[in-house]
């Protein structure tokens, strides 16, 4: 592989890669790419094409925009291998802030620069709803997840060389401490809820940490009550135009069982008893597939409206700004609290390794280190005592 440089104008030159003759038309095959900078930087970038040549690692320049691949990816990729909710995420994020923003860049040419100035005027400026202002840290960190898993697919189909997002620094999110109930918050909440249809749901929520979308997914097949368990097996999804989607839990999330606890079964029993009871009413059999929350005729409850109920609750019982997802904080910590292992709630809230667990629940750690500290001690004590020693302090 042979090159040389042109110079187009001042501070612009023209890279002729030479790779000899076509042996079909006697052609000479060569690639023409265009730089910016001094000739040393030309040469230097030169000799880097070359080496990049000869070592299989040379893409070719296109006109393709980073607009255009994005559209392409979701299509070709996100929307057909990508649960829906997850799919409607991304194309929201694409169609409303990446487009308009990084779509004209072309693809062979973008920068880490350019993502981190994208990010920065996202942070000041990058609302775009009715509201003014800059978007949170957390939606723009969302917005760089988009970006570097399309550019890793964009590396994989030999499109770019690198995936230049691995080279920005996004922002990092506020820690935001979760928010959870002690057993008499747990107490009141469900007092308050007594007698509405969704206390069965809030219970079964606490007592085993089940998001909103798994617990309105979940259908009588996947509950063994003699054998105190459940399957995680479907979650349900209200798309943005309305439409409602069972599909398989995440990857981390698939199949895994639950074990109930001995008040968990009791409460299920006597939910089950009042749905058959119903199902009777109407002349309908209560089967199996039929979801254990649902309303009277078997349709599902909308994500949006249990939400919407707890918020009430929540509120009734004094508890204002408890969220729903707060109940499953509140299973994990009282576990956590109560010397349950952390891989056994990883695996209770699917979570893909303990670490995530640890993470999110490091509230949690500093009241179990003090109490592990005074077991720590008394076991020592009770050791010394029986041995005849004596420890001082």
């Amino acid at each position: 592989m042979r090159g040389h440089l042109r110079k187009r104008n001042k501070n612009s030159w023209s890279i002729v890669l030479d790779a000899g003759r076509d042996p079909t038309t006697g052609r000479r095959k060569q690639q023409w790419v265009s730089v910016k900078g001094t000739r040393k930087e030309a040469e230097r970038k030169l000799m880097e094409m070359i080496h990049q040549v000869e070592t299989g690692a040379f893409v070719k320049p296109t006109r393709l925009t980073f607009g255009a691949f994005l559209q392409g990816w979701y299509r070709d990729y996100v929307s057909t291998h990508l649960r829906s909710g997850t799919a409607e995420g991304y194309e929201g994020i694409i169609r409303v802030h990446l487009l308009p923003n990084l779509g004209h860049v072309p693809l062979s040419r973008l920068q880490p620069s350019h993502l981190q100035a994208y990010y920065a005027n996202a942070l000041a400026s990058g609302r775009r709803d009715r509201k003014t202002g800059g978007l949170s840290a957390k939606t723009v960190l969302q917005h760089h997840s988009v970006i570097r898993r399309a550019l890793n697919h964009a590396v994989r189909w030999g499109l770019v060389i690198r995936n230049v997002a691995q080279a920005v620094d996004p922002p990092r999110p506020e820690y935001r401490e979760m928010r959870s109930l002690d057993s008499d918050g747990v107490d009141l909440f469900l007092q308050a809820a007594r007698d509405t249809v969704y206390h069965p749901l809030f219970h079964l929520d606490i007592y085993t940490g089940l998001s909103r979308s798994e617990l309105l997914g979940l259908r009588w097949k996947d509950v063994d009550l003699m054998m105190s368990s459940l399957s995680v097996v479907q979650v349900l999804h209200r798309l943005s135009g309305g439409r409602l989607v069972f599909e398989e839990p995440k990857a981390v999330r698939r199949r895994r069982a639950i074990a109930l606890t001995p008040t968990s079964v009791v409460a299920l029993r006597e939910h089950r008893a009042r749905v058959k009871q119903e199902k009777e009413v109407l002349g309908v059999p209560l089967k199996p597939e039929a979801l254990v929350f649902a309303h009277p005729n078997g349709s599902p409850m909308l994500p949006s409206t249990v939400s919407h109920a707890f918020t009430r609750i929540a509120r009734k019982a004094g508890l204002q700004g408890l969220r729903l997802h707060d109940l499953r904080h509140t299973h994990a910590s009282l576990m956590l609290r109560q010397g349950v292992h952390p891989k056994i709630i990883q695996e209770r809230l699917g979570h893909a390794t303990i670490s995530t667990t640890m993470d999110i629940y490091s509230h949690v750690l500093p009241g179990m280190q003090q109490e592990a500290a005074k077991k720590f001690d008394e076991g020592l004590r009770q050791g010394t005592r029986n041995t005849g020693i004596e420890i001082a302090g």
